[in-house]
């Protein structure tokens, strides 16, 4: 599982540096493509360059773990006399030498690489740890530029009212003067011009908040306007690939790497419960008229107290084994559950886009076209055929609304986990 989480990791990493490059740095009319959009937030990610930095650490202490220990370089003065003839003589007394020796640690081979094993697990926490940042990274960025999209288009879809209804009014107010409109109509037509705009400064406010979010990701390139959505409708989790999507979850993926890492601290425990031997050689260097000395020697610690020391900490690590694994599973189950819902929500949302489009979009249209040929013919007032035109307004919003909905319930599914392609969409050119 290691293997491929950092094989999925530096692939992904490798693809956001292959797309950074100074050609983002767009003018501002170039489109924001959401593609775009995810590779600037990737480049621009200081939490992604954390993660790489802490698993390069975790590399480079894992092979530094399974060295020897340095060698311990000692020397001294023994038995230097204090009085008599002798005193502060190093040659006189037969006793006294001085002495050069090295001392060194012989960890056994298994905790070494136990104490590699350590680092190593950590490096793969840190990729886990990089994935989680990196998909929590791409859906955010891919819900604020679907939100700064769709207000973008409830803009223009209020603008192009906006034009329509000053038009109808100048038309109006030219037929009252000539006796042709009421001046009730008048009133009518400028009330439902002011309306228009008063929803043109909520929906401005909507993009504006939609910029400030997205540029948290992006930068700058956020006033970029916003090119064609992508192809929502699809989903790489929807063709039965659920199952084996889900343990590839970021924050289960950490909880594995966690698992592993406790497992690996239980096996150095287990190890640290035989003591690691020292061998020192010392020689020893006395007057001329005496010889000089070789002395060799090894010490072993005394694991006296074993039951409560050693028996202890393996005891505790074996529990955070434990520990971890029932975090695993009680994740397991929670993602289980949220990415059914996550699914069911977005083929939910797809659903009410067809209706809005195929159905209640064109019904209000036929009303307000109604509505329209009934003012004309003097059946009904303007104040009836601006309403029907309101009401054709406001589905017009309305089927944008939930196509936004179900596109950010799409990204909240497509994004659970990093990804390193989109489905283009139909307006997009390969």
């Amino acid at each position: 599982m290691s293997c491929l989480i950092s094989a999925r990791w530096w692939a992904t990493a490798a693809m956001a540096a292959a797309l950074s490059v100074p050609a983002w740095a767009g003018t501002p009319d170039e489109p924001l493509s959401l593609r775009e959009a995810l590779a600037l937030a990737a480049a621009r990610s200081q939490q992604l360059v954390a993660s790489r930095a802490s698993t390069a650490a975790s590399r480079n202490m894992a092979i530094a773990a399974g060295q020897l220990p340095d060698p311990v370089l000692k020397f001294g003065l023994d038995n230097l006399p204090l009085n008599g003839a002798d005193r502060l003589s190093l040659s006189r007394d037969f006793m006294t030498m001085r002495r050069i020796g090295v001392m060194q640690e012989l960890p056994g081979a298994q905790k070494r690489q136990l104490r590699t094993e350590r680092f190593e697990r950590e490096a793969d926490l840190s990729v886990a740890q990089g994935q989680m940042s990196l998909a929590n990274l791409q859906r955010d960025t891919a819900l604020a530029w679907i939100e700064r999209y769709y207000t973008q288009r409830m803009r223009d879809l209020v603008l192009r009212q906006i034009e329509e209804t000053r038009l109808q009014v100048q038309a109006i107010e030219s037929g009252f003067g000539i006796g042709r409109s009421s001046q009730a109509d008048v009133f009518a037509a400028r009330s439902a011009l002011v309306l228009l705009e008063d929803r043109l400064s909520t929906v401005d406010r909507q993009q504006r908040n939609a910029a400030l979010v997205l540029a948290r990701w992006v930068g700058p390139d956020a006033e970029r306007p916003a090119t064609e959505a992508p192809a929502w409708q699809t989903s790489r989790l929807e063709d039965g690939r659920l199952q084996e999507h889900i343990p590839l979850h970021p924050d289960l993926l950490v909880l594995k790497a966690q698992v592993d890492a406790a497992q690996t601290e239980s096996r150095l425990a287990d190890a640290n419960r035989r003591s690691d031997w020292s061998v020192e050689v010392m020689y020893s260097q006395r007057g001329t008229a005496y010889s000089n000395m070789l002395s060799v020697g090894v010490s072993i610690p005394l694991q006296w107290d074993r039951a409560n020391r050693q028996n202890r900490e393996l005891a505790a690590k074996l529990s955070m084994v434990d520990e971890a694994r029932a975090k695993y599973e009680d994740m397991l189950r929670s993602h289980e559950a949220e990415v059914r819902s996550l699914l069911n929500d977005w083929q939910t949302g797809k659903s009410r886009v067809h209706r809005h489009q195929d159905q209640l979009i064109p019904l209000a249209e036929q009303r307000a076209q109604a509505a329209l040929t009934a003012y004309r013919t003097g059946k009904v007032d303007l104040a009836a055929a601006l309403a029907a035109r309101r009401d054709e307004i406001d589905a017009r919003m309305q089927a944008l609304a939930v196509e936004m909905e179900t596109a950010k319930s799409w990204a909240q599914l497509n994004f659970l986990s990093p990804s390193d392609s989109l489905p283009k969409s139909r307006q997009e050119k390969p």
